[in-house]
């Protein structure tokens, strides 16, 4: 499992006007290639009166499968500008399907790639981005006097508190950085000075809005 990785919010879409055509990006998150497919074929059922609905994707740890196509626009000016958008963001596990409805004016090659990557671009801001962290879970059970002492330093730092449950003591669910998690135990227990109970949990990906503003 990569300790981080970049990848888009759940679903989305935008459309923009250029020289009278219509492109319409619609970006969807997705893990599989079956996923991505079944995606692109549900757009393109959608408009299926549209001139062209081309795609591409980016799925894997490492991103071993890339697909782009072009849906009948010249060769290159579509499918490949849509998928080097999604290289050059470094977003894993992304599908992007931009419609287009011809307005009569020839944009040429160099306009259709400019287009279609612009369409990508703004579909994926629109969207929204995050950074997906491995993260490990700490539970930690703590006496009431030091809440106050404990809250204030976690949320100070680059851990993340989800949640608290309270009970005859405290339990305060803590996520830090995979590799961060002897560093973070020292620190609780020196903070502390050995007064809380520590309970080692699950590993989870923790998301970020990154989204360039």
């Amino acid at each position: 499992m990569l300790n981080q990785y970049y990848t888009v919010k759940k679903e989305g879409s935008n459309q923009i006007v250029i020289q009278k055509s219509r492109f319409i990006g619609y970006v969807k998150r997705v893990e599989t290639e079956e996923e991505a497919q079944a995606f692109i074929q549900a757009i393109k059922k959608k408009h299926h009166d549209a001139t062209h609905n081309c795609s591409a994707y980016m799925i894997g740890e490492n991103d071993q499968i890339q697909k782009a196509n072009d849906d009948g626009e010249p060769s290159g000016t579509a499918g490949i500008p849509i998928l080097e958008v999604l290289k050059k963001k470094q977003l894993k596990d992304t599908a992007v399907v931009v419609t287009r409805y011809f307005g009569g004016i020839k944009l040429g090659a160099g306009g259709l790639i400019r287009a279609y990557s612009r369409a990508t671009s703004e579909a994926l801001q629109m969207t929204g981005i995050v950074r997906r962290q491995l993260m490990k879970q700490i539970i930690v059970e703590s006496d009431y006097a030091l809440l106050g002492k404990l809250e204030n330093e976690l949320r100070s730092s680059s851990y993340i508190i989800d949640g608290m449950e309270y009970t005859d003591k405290v339990k305060l669910n803590i996520y830090v950085p995979k590799d961060e998690e002897e560093t973070a135990l020292n620190w609780l227990i020196n903070l502390t000075s050995n007064q809380i109970t520590i309970t080692h949990g699950q590993m989870k990906y923790i998301e970020e809005d990154v989204t360039p503003q």
